[in-house]
């Protein structure tokens, strides 16, 4: 079975320091080719995953200097990747809206994966696709779109590459982008109220970078609120492998976070306020706990005794890219199974011609 998956064309996949979803592209391509698959990955020249690449644009372009150009070159590359996949893969995992549009002239079954909080608009776009099996990253994400063929399939990392650390240092840690709905200044107040210094990693976006003069940079003081600045693997392994553990004050219902599994391979438990996928992911008193609100989160911090090993076990049973990658292997057998044109009027045409 080749399975196209076609990524957005501005980060490479993996990526080197920030990309949600060319994460999960890396990690799902891996896991696939373990169990057999034959991934073709479609993503910028600059991919260095250990599988077919196949590109239209070399370079990478983030962040990106235009909404509008950047636009045209998404579904420029997605347009052009569809064409490309019909000819050798069996079915085609999209995750970005452009190549919707597109998978009409595709008479391939096409997978979809939904990386965004809800929005009306996507979702009325989306209703125009009925023949295409959806997968959300979370069931709070589901609860809340109505595509008729949707399934939850959680991400899930390869717990290998994390450094698993049963001492932890006497610190707290802040990983994502420094944006309000992430919450670092309300990490920063949990540091400060706690007396537990506090390491931050992450980008700071152009959008939000008065917000990040305003709210973070007048605390940083190099010793106890310290920027690191935005964290590649090894950064991340540092930065999570030691903390006592990772706060997760989000502002907003987040589909997932992959921070959170990445903290738990590490051993690191994970303290963080409810919203969207947070009570799917973290397993109370197992791997970390979620908080009511920033009290609570001090508290947990005062008090906190998760040893090391639970949340790592917990993460390898219930998030890692072996389970991630068989539960989208079955969901393409099962597609495939049905031996049904996604597109019927392209099947009575191709019939009416022979």
């Amino acid at each position: 079975m080749r399975v196209a998956l076609i990524a957005p064309p501005f980060i490479p996949i993996p990526p080197k320091i920030y990309g949600g979803t060319e994460l999960f592209l890396a990690e799902l391509a891996k896991g696939l080719k373990r169990l057999g698959v034959e991934p073709v990955v479609y993503a910028n020249g600059e991919s260095t995953i250990d599988v077919e690449v196949r590109s239209l644009y070399q370079e990478s372009e983030w962040p990106l200097k235009s909404d509008i150009f950047s636009s045209l070159k998404d579904i420029n590359h997605t347009s052009w990747a569809l064409q490309d996949a019909a000819g050798c893969c069996d079915i085609v995992q999209l995750n970005n809206a452009p190549g919707l549009a597109n998978c009409r002239f595709l008479n391939k079954p096409v997978v979809y994966t939904v990386h965004h909080a809800k929005e009306e608009e996507l979702s009325e776009f989306y209703s125009y696709y009925p023949e295409v099996e959806f997968v959300t990253i979370s069931d709070y994400q589901r609860s809340r779109e109505t595509m008729p063929l949707m399934r939850t399939i959680h991400h899930g990392m390869d717990p290998t590459v994390y450094t698993y650390q049963e001492q932890k240092q006497e610190y707290l840690g802040f990983l994502g982008r420094l944006a309000p709905v992430k919450g670092p200044h309300l990490a920063i107040e949990v540091a400060k109220r706690s007396g537990i210094p506090l390491k931050i990693a992450g980008e700071v976006q152009p959008m939000f970078r008065d917000y990040f003069e305003r709210m973070v940079k007048p605390h940083l003081d190099g010793r106890f609120i310290e920027y690191l600045g935005e964290a590649d693997l090894a950064l991340k392994n540092e930065l999570l492998a030691n903390s006592k553990a990772l706060l997760f004050p989000i502002q907003w219902n987040e589909p997932f976070g992959i921070v959170l599994i990445e903290a738990m391979a590490c051993g690191t438990p994970v303290l963080a306020l409810p919203g969207g996928s947070v009570r799917e992911i973290v397993c109370e008193g197992v791997s970390g706990h979620v908080c009511e609100n920033i009290d609570a989160m001090v508290e947990r911090v005062r008090n906190l005794d998760i040893p090391a090993r639970l949340p790592r076990r917990y993460m390898e049973k219930f998030f890692s890219t072996e389970v991630m990658a068989r539960r989208y292997k079955a969901l393409y057998e099962e597609v495939l199974a049905r031996n049904i044109s996604p597109h019927p009027e392209i099947a009575a045409s191709e019939s009416a011609a022979a």
